[in-house]
């Protein structure tokens, strides 16, 4: 009787917010493809040319570019904010990373995008990364909305072997990785990236008609390191491919991106071969900034943008970000609109045809019909992070950025990654390497019952590239003491319009729209849930569960977290299975 009242509550909770079932005669599939701590400035189709990535750049260059492209800064926010739709302060997950053994994560009470799509009849599957939280099975994905996953749950694992090492934890190395609900050793010795490209083409390769529409988030690890013991991982034949690339560590994250722009091709030469292009959006962007120096750096380059993931400058939060669909009505061009990784919820429900009764309790809003439509950018406010324990607040109006402290005593927020004089040999025929790419030579096939490609000219590219690259003006006049940014000392406000990549700070200048700016944050602030942020358990070893990480908590007990926002919500855990929304 406890069991069916709160499912009964949950579900009144749901249709509130979300409404009913709309019946729609084909919905859209939806394919979500993410790398991990990407940076801006490794992708060419924003103008590097150290290294090409051929599909990725066909994908950008017949749909959307997405140029102003935010995320929250680390991997657990971001992944939090995508599938919530809010801002991490909304659900205490605004703080750092889950580590292997930290008991936290996002509270099984939120109602996730993947819930959303299910209830609308998808079929809902996710490959690779979760990191929202495992201690107790409850947290894990299949009991979040998703009807199979397959990957790991933590944070990153060995490309090979699919072990982590906490190397600063007497802890012994453990596996990490699943099929549904079990450990899955049957792809061990396999590289992690070809594992979740043949999973997502397998789960392309058997939907059919007649089946659900698809929803597909695939989450690669690439191109976060491995254990820090052996970061940068990559098949030897690959990373041969860039022996022109001197330094080493970023010779190898060449290759870790050349495996990831196949394993996009790939997926979409998949959706081709299926007959699915025409009915599917496509949806690519990077969790967060590259953290080029310092914890888990991989030599990603987030340049011209100032600072790395975990700050509150552009290097951490604006990402390379690519939205496809023969649905839309404009694409090939640059977009100019502010875009904040909670929009996507309300705005792919949208493209599904799923009515959202209110979103009130969204901060992210529908940017569908001006995408589609290629429409004048929305004004937007966005809050890029208030974090309580670090000390730092990051909030945008328009083209003003606030920002109010900072992360790691500043150490890491000049201007990183720098790219070598290195050329890709590739780029002397770069527009035929985009047409011949798997994704340019699928969408140009010509077997699809709907134009797939766009008319795509060498004129065209070269247009859209150079409209994609950030340019920073040096303003001698302003290269003066009094704008330049100390955020340990003072506020900095920025003017992105004129600035994008944060060199000259006019709180000095603009003293009154810095205090305006402060007193949106206090409402914000007002709201704040306190972060959930726990630190490690040593009952997690996986000395004490077989070698591998596993949830450790008792599924009997009441998924509150005691002190949070989550206590007091009692489910019987050991029902296997999703709620009834």
């Amino acid at each position: 009787m406890k069991l069916w009242l709160v499912f009964n509550i949950l579900h009144l909770h749901f249709v509130l917010i979300f409404g009913e079932k709309t019946c729609h005669k084909k919905k859209p599939n939806i394919v979500i493809i993410m790398a991990d701590d990407m940076g801006f400035n490794d992708v060419s189709f924003n103008g590097q040319n150290q290294f090409i990535t051929p599909n990725l750049d066909a994908l950008a260059y017949n749909g959307i570019i997405l140029n102003k492209h935010y995320t929250p800064p680390m991997c657990s926010p971001s992944r939090t904010a995508f599938l919530t739709g809010k801002y991490p302060i909304r659900t205490g997950m605004q703080h750092f990373v889950m580590a292997n053994d930290d008991p936290w994560g996002l509270c099984p009470n939120e109602i996730l995008m993947s819930h959303v799509f299910k209830a609308n009849g998808y079929s809902t599957n996710l490959v690779g990364k979760w990191h929202l939280g495992y201690f107790k099975k409850v947290f894990t994905p299949l009991y979040r909305g998703f009807d199979h996953h397959y990957g790991y749950m933590g944070g990153y694992i060995d490309y090979w072997d699919h072990s982590v090492i906490m190397l600063d934890k007497n802890y012994s190395r453990g596996y990490d990785f699943y099929n549904d609900l079990k450990i899955n050793y049957r792809g061990r010795g396999q590289y992690a990236t070809d594992l979740f490209t043949n999973e997502a083409i397998r789960i392309i390769e058997n939907h059919g008609p007649g089946k659900k529409p698809l929803f597909l988030m695939v989450n690669h690890l690439a191109p976060h390191t491995g254990n820090e013991n052996d970061p940068m991982q990559a098949p030897l034949s690959e990373i041969n491919k860039f022996q022109y690339i001197k330094d080493e560590k970023r010779r190898k994250y060449a290759a870790m991106v050349s495996k990831l722009d196949k394993s996009v091709g790939l997926i979409v030469k998949a959706l081709s071969n299926r007959n699915m292009l025409c009915n599917t959006i496509i949806l690519f962007y990077s969790d967060n900034g590259a953290p080029t120096q310092g914890l888990h750096s991989n030599s990603g380059s987030n340049f011209p943008f100032r600072s790395q993931k975990n700050s509150p400058f552009e290097g951490a939060i604006r990402v390379p970000a690519i939205l496809y669909s023969p649905l839309l009505n404009q694409r090939s061009y640059v977009s100019k609109q502010l875009i904040h990784l909670t929009d996507w919820f309300p705005t792919l429900a949208s493209a599904a045809g799923i009515k959202i009764v209110s979103s009130k309790k969204l901060d992210g809003i529908d940017l569908w019909d001006n995408l589609s439509n290629a429409k004048s950018p929305i004004s937007r406010k966005i809050l890029h992070n208030i974090d309580e324990i670090f000390g730092y607040s990051s909030y945008l109006e328009g083209d003003w950025k606030y920002v109010n402290y900072t992360t790691s005593n500043g150490k890491y927020d000049n201007f990183l990654g720098r790219i070598g004089n290195e050329l890709d040999p590739r780029t002397k025929n770069y527009y035929s390497e985009i047409m011949e790419s798997d994704i340019g030579s699928s969408l140009n096939k010509g077997n699809q019952k709907c134009s797939t490609s766009t008319l795509l000219t060498k004129n065209n590219v070269e247009r859209l590239r150079y409209q994609a690259k950030i340019k920073c003006p040096i303003y001698p006049l302003m290269e003066i003491k009094s704008f330049k940014c100390k955020p340990l000392e003072e506020p900095c406000l920025f003017n992105l319009n004129y600035d994008p990549c944060e060199r000259y700070n006019f709180a000095k200048y603009f003293s009154f729209r810095v205090k305006a700016m402060q007193e949106n944050l206090k409402s914000f602030r007002k709201e704040l849930v306190p972060s959930v942020y726990k630190m490690g358990d040593k009952n997690a070893n996986p000395a004490l569960h077989n070698g591998t990480w596993t949830w450790w908590v008792d599924d009997t007990y009441d998924i509150g977290i005691p002190g949070t926002y989550c206590k007091g919500l009692e489910l019987d855990i050991r029902y296997k299975g999703d709620l009834k929304l």
